[in-house]
C-alpha cells in the first residue's frame, strides 16, 4: 500500500490542533502517513482522508464556497473518502443547521451527513466545558470531551450511528466513512479519535 496522505481543511478554527493530533495518531499506529493542510478543490484531489476542524462554522463555510471547494469536497466524500468532523466541522458535513435563537442559519454545507444540527445546543462561549464521555469504537475507557460552543445533532438519519451522548444530546455519530463530533478530539491530549478515523482511511486506501 502507498504512502496515505490526509488532509486537514486549512480555512480557520483548529488547524495546528488536528495537524498535531494526526500526527500523533501516525506516529502510536506506526503508520505510513503524512498530513498536509488543504483548502482548494485541487487539493483534495491528493488526499486519502480529510479532517474538518473546530472553529467557526459560518466562516469555514463562506471560505469554502469562495475558493469553490465544497463540490470537490462533497464529490470525494460521496466518493468513499473518511472525513472526520470535529464541532464546525460537523456543522459544514450536516445537511441542516439551526440556532434555536436566530432560526435556520441557511449556510452553505456539504449536506452528506444525514443528520440536523442545533447549533450552541449547551449555550454559548462562556458556557464551554469538558466531560468524560463513552464514545464507541474507541475502547472501554472514556473519552475527555472538550465542548467550545458546541452543537448537537436533533435528528439522525436511519443509517446514522450514534457513537456517543451527553446529557441525553448526541455528540458523535457515525454514518458509513463520515464521522462527526460535537467536541474538539483535538484538543483532548487523547489521540484515539484521530486513531481510529487513520483506519478507516487505511481500510479506504486498500479497498482502491
Amino acid at each position: 500500500m502507498s504512502k496515505i496522505t490526509i488532509g486537514v481543511l486549512g480555512f480557520q478554527g483548529d488547524i495546528e490542533e488536528n495537524i498535531a493530533a494526526v500526527k500523533q495518531a501516525i506516529e502510536q499506529s506506526k503508520a505510513d502517513a503524512t498530513v498536509q493542510m488543504v483548502k482548494y478543490p485541487q487539493d483534495m484531489e491528493k488526499i486519502d482522508g480529510l479532517v474538518l476542524p473546530g472553529g467557526e462554522s459560518t466562516v469555514q463555510s463562506s471560505l469554502a464556497a469562495i475558493q469553490q471547494s465544497i463540490p470537490a469536497l462533497k464529490k470525494r466524500i460521496s466518493d468513499g473518502m473518511p472525513v472526520l468532523g470535529t464541532c464546525a466541522g460537523m456543522i459544514m458535513l450536516s445537511k441542516r443547521s439551526f440556532d434555536r435563537v436566530v432560526g435556520d442559519t441557511g449556510q452553505k454545507l456539504i449536506g452528506d451527513l444525514d443528520i440536523v444540527i442545533e447549533r450552541n445546543a449547551f449555550g454559548r462561549q462562556n458556557d464551554s466545558f469538558e466531560a468524560d464521555l463513552e464514545v464507541s469504537g474507541i475502547g472501554k475507557e472514556k473519552f475527555r470531551g472538550v465542548f467550545i460552543r458546541a452543537p448537537a445533532v436533533s435528528e439522525a438519519g436511519k443509517d446514522v450511528e450514534v457513537i456517543s451522548r451527553y446529557g441525553g444530546k448526541i455528540v458523535a455519530v457515525k454514518q458509513g466513512n463520515i464521522i462527526g463530533t460535537a467536541f474538539h478530539p483535538e484538543l483532548a491530549g487523547d489521540a484515539r479519535m484521530h486513531k481510529q478515523f487513520l483506519k478507516m482511511v487505511q481500510d479506504y486506501k486498500k479497498s482502491r
